[in-house]
């Protein structure tokens, strides 16, 4: 009983040395108890009269909180990009740009549907092809801007052609960390998301080689990442600038986590005998789009069939100027024909 008390006598003794102030003593002196008192009895070190845990001590500093990461923003040589015949949203109205808004439209309404039978992950596009050189890196682009135009929509561009990237490239930046590095763990997506100086358009690059491509594409970190992607802002439409279906295997992992997919098709080149191979490989993507790019008709603002194959046919503006840049017009029901250029 008696140690408990000594205990408690030692812990005000530290306190004092310690200069911490004890409530309601004014002195630190003791009186020594009268020879011939008891001690009351003490069950527990509780019942003493002592609140230790009101005891005043000095105050620990706390570390400010950490700052949250933001993603790197980059500026686009605008002027340049004009040049080059990409759709900025600041750029004088033309006849491309107007090709470009009856193409956005559709997978606009598709991407933020609220049917009951609305498709999954319908804000993420695909734009592919079936061979290299048919115009799909300049559509996804072009696209990817005519969407930053709107008032009710942000977009990001992913360069998902991991084999051959080429957004970066084309846009006028340096090659950086991205997609790959993403799916490996080795940088969080702050670290390589872009923004950019068109307000409403975000990149992310395709990121480092890497020789298991095809399986990171694959992976679960792949599924999550779409997944977190498709649902973390519902305003967001998501462009995959991705490989050719018919060269490698990546598009077709890609194909089957996507809503939609746009196939451009080079006019007067591409054979059909590709196109509809290639179309074979994503059968199983709910809606389908064949963009014809290069489409020439004899005169600006003509109609024109473009290629069908059992989806019906599509209808575009084309013309008979040799333009670097061109554009096309898409329809929903997965056939459309474009004017354009190649990549």
């Amino acid at each position: 009983m008696s140690s408990l008390i000594e205990q408690a006598a030692q812990r005000l003794a530290q306190l004092r040395a310690a200069g911490v102030e004890i409530p309601g003593e004014d002195t630190p002196t003791m009186v020594p108890p009268h020879p011939m008192a008891r001690p009351a009895p003490v069950d527990d070190i509780a019942d003493l009269d002592l609140d230790l845990d009101r005891v005043s001590a000095p105050a620990v500093p706390m570390p400010p909180p950490a700052a949250a990461p933001v993603s790197k923003l980059v500026e686009f040589d605008l002027p340049a990009l004009i040049e080059a015949g990409y759709l900025v949203p600041s750029a004088p109205r033309s006849h491309m740009a107007d090709q470009y808004r009856v193409i956005k439209r559709p997978l606009i309404a598709n991407a933020i549907s609220l049917d009951d039978v609305r498709v999954r992950h319908a804000n993420l596009i695909m734009v592919t092809s079936a061979l290299p050189g048919e115009g799909k890196s300049f559509t996804a682009i072009n696209l990817a801007m005519s969407i930053a135009a709107e008032l009710d929509h942000t977009v990001m561009l992913v360069d998902a052609d991991v084999a051959r990237p080429s957004v970066l490239k084309k846009l006028g930046l340096p090659e950086a960390r991205g997609l790959l590095d993403l799916l490996e763990g080795k940088a969080e997506m702050s670290e390589v998301l872009m923004r950019t100086n068109i307000d409403k358009l975000t990149l992310l690059p395709s990121g480092r080689p890497h020789p298991k491509a095809t399986e990171l594409l694959a992976s679960e970190a792949m599924h999550q990442l779409l997944e977190d992607m498709a649902t973390r802002y519902p305003d967001r439409i998501i462009i995959f600038d991705s490989p050719p279906l018919l060269l490698t295997t990546e598009s077709r992992v890609l194909a089957t986590h996507m809503g939609q997919v746009v196939m451009v098709v080079h006019a007067g080149k591409t054979l059909q005998a590709d196109v509809n191979n290639a179309l074979a490989t994503i059968e199983t993507c709910p809606l389908r789009m064949v963009l014809l790019n290069q489409a020439r008709h004899g005169n600006r603002g003509s109609y024109g069939y473009g290629y069908g194959y059992g989806y019906g046919y599509g209808y575009g503006y084309g013309s008979d100027e040799q333009r670097p840049a061109d554009g096309g017009a898409a329809v929903p029901a997965e056939t459309a024909t474009a004017g354009g250029r190649a990549d």
